[in-house]
């Protein structure tokens, strides 16, 4: 039971195609290989130590879902390269259900109810500790909504001085209630937040937790640069540290 995969959600709205859980141990392996990048069928095989039988039948299951696609190989039309057609909403991990102090009454009220902290942190923070708690990961979402964010308010904090840019922005963070954030510009843009709003009450995972900032970041960057962006969470409170940090770096262009 340890060893279980998550299950994993899918989706494709742009062909009309719902939601789709999978719970196969196969199919999840083969997804996981092709998140990373897209692979010959006999590359499947010979990763996963399945039979190829096998490895077609769930092949062909997770084209009629919707989620895999292939194209035929530029050099051989005898091979056929697999690659993940759909969106990755998140996953389920029927392992961790097991009560956490975050979501405890005791807890929300000394750190939230007499913090004097807006209702809409009790219900952000107690939804995220519910998620976790389930062991329910939706960080492809609130990435995908950070993003729809920062696209929408970029134009009101625009500046060409990219200075004035990063001021602003500050300024917008800490009238939200997002935080405090401030900025060392060089090759890579290092981000740092103070009183977090997406993670600081959350459970301590060791993994990074603010996928909405890091959408919200890379929207702004993207935009301002003209040019796709990398954000990667390198510190965070979930992970035992006493700040986030994200680096911001522009997607080397071969």
């Amino acid at each position: 039971m340890a060893d279980e995969k998550p299950i994993q959600i899918f989706s494709n709205p742009e062909k009309n195609i719902g939601v789709n859980v999978v719970k196969s141990p196969v199919k999840l392996t083969i997804l996981e290989m092709l998140r990373d990048s897209e692979m010959e069928f006999d590359e499947i095989v010979s990763n996963t130590g399945k039979s190829k039988s096998t490895v077609s039948v769930h092949l062909k299951s997770l084209r009629e879902l919707g989620i895999v696609s292939y194209k035929m190989h530029p050099k051989d039309n005898r091979k056929k390269i697999f690659y993940i057609n759909s969106k990755y909403l998140g996953s389920v991990n029927l392992t961790e259900q097991k009560e956490i102090e975050e979501t405890q009454k005791d807890y929300l009220i000394d750190n939230i109810v007499n913090d004097d902290r807006d209702f809409t942190v009790l219900l952000f923070h107690t939804l995220r500790s519910m998620l976790i708690q389930e062991g329910i990961n939706i960080d492809p979402v609130l990435q995908a909504t950070g993003v729809r964010i920062g696209k929408s308010i970029f134009d009101s904090l625009y500046d060409d001085d990219l200075n004035i840019f990063l001021n602003n922005i500050a300024k917008f963070w800490e009238a939200k209630g997002l935080g405090r954030i401030s900025f060392e510009i060089g090759d890579i843009i290092t981000v740092t937040a103070l009183d977090c709003f997406e993670c600081e009450l959350l459970p301590k995972t060791g993994k990074p937790a603010c996928f909405l900032d890091t959408g919200i970041l890379e929207a702004l960057f993207t935009e301002y640069f003209n040019s796709p962006v990398s954000v990667i969470e390198i510190q965070c409170y979930t992970m035992g540290d006493g700040k986030c940090v994200f680096e911001v770096e522009p997607f080397a262009v071969n």
